[in-house]
């Protein structure tokens, strides 16, 4: 997600999916894309109590952000949906699809609904969110390195240390006793409603995230969309080991 950096996981990973036995283990470890963006929400099924700021930030995986690019990028929608006036909800709905969460009948509202009093009024008092401040920090080299060992010990199944890579990356909710560079944290898992408006606001700028993204206080938060998981790792049909795997990596590292 940095210009003109490389990432040593990526780079490790990328030739795996030109060799089938490698691809669903590739998928594991390949960067996740999110998207975060704010806005008010003016439906909410689940009846929930009123955040004291409700400028919310939304955490999204790329099935809903591409239904909201799709339409941004519409001739025919001629207003923005950000605008106080003239603005658009948008619909978010949930279903499932197989054992997976489906948003793709999510759609923006086909009336334009501007911002209400109470939404300006909390506009005034609490601004807007500079989204930029939630992107991940830029890992320091040691933190690279911190990340080149991680990954190499889940590959080879080992449990994570906290001795040796807590004071730069530590899973969510654990204490470590330390102060750390980064969290990295699972996907939020907040229970989406099956219908919910959503009114988006301008940023000053939007932001992206490509690895993964610190979980963020918001409700409903579509989370990203799964990612099948590779299969445990053996002799039977083909499939290459960790040992093999890391023996790989060893024998790359050592050429």
């Amino acid at each position: 997600m940095f210009a003109g950096e490389t990432c040593p996981v990526l780079t490790e990973v990328r030739p795996w999916f030109k060799d089938p036995s490698l691809e669903d283990m590739g998928r594991k470890y390949w960067k996740k894309r999110s998207y975060i963006f704010q806005g008010f929400v003016n439906e909410n099924p689940l009846n929930e109590e009123s955040p004291e700021n409700p400028v919310r930030r939304f955490v999204i995986g790329p099935q809903i952000f591409n239904i909201i690019k799709s339409a941004l990028m519409d001739p025919d929608m001629e207003n923005l949906p950000t605008d106080y006036v003239a603005g658009t909800d948008f619909r978010l709905a949930k279903t499932t699809k197989g054992q997976y969460a489906d948003y793709s009948t999510s759609k923006w509202a086909r009336k334009e609904t501007a911002l209400t009093e109470e939404n300006l009024a909390a506009i005034d008092t609490h601004g807007l969110h500079n989204l930029n401040d939630f992107l991940p920090a830029k890992p320091t080299p040691e933190g690279v390195q911190a990340i080149a060992e991680m990954f190499e010990a889940s590959v080879n199944g080992e449990l994570y240390d906290p001795a040796k890579w807590g004071q730069f990356y530590k899973p969510y909710g654990l204490d470590v006793g330390t102060q750390t560079q980064a969290t990295v944290a699972p996907a939020q898992t907040v229970p989406a409603t099956p219908t919910a408006s959503v009114a988006p606001v301008s940023a000053p700028a939007p932001a992206v995230a490509e690895a993964t993204a610190p979980v963020v206080e918001t409700a409903p938060a579509p989370v990203a969309e799964p990612v099948a998981t590779a299969p445990a790792e053996g002799g039977e049909g083909g499939k290459k080991s960790a040992d093999d795997i890391l023996n790989m990596i060893r024998n790359r590292q050592s050429s």
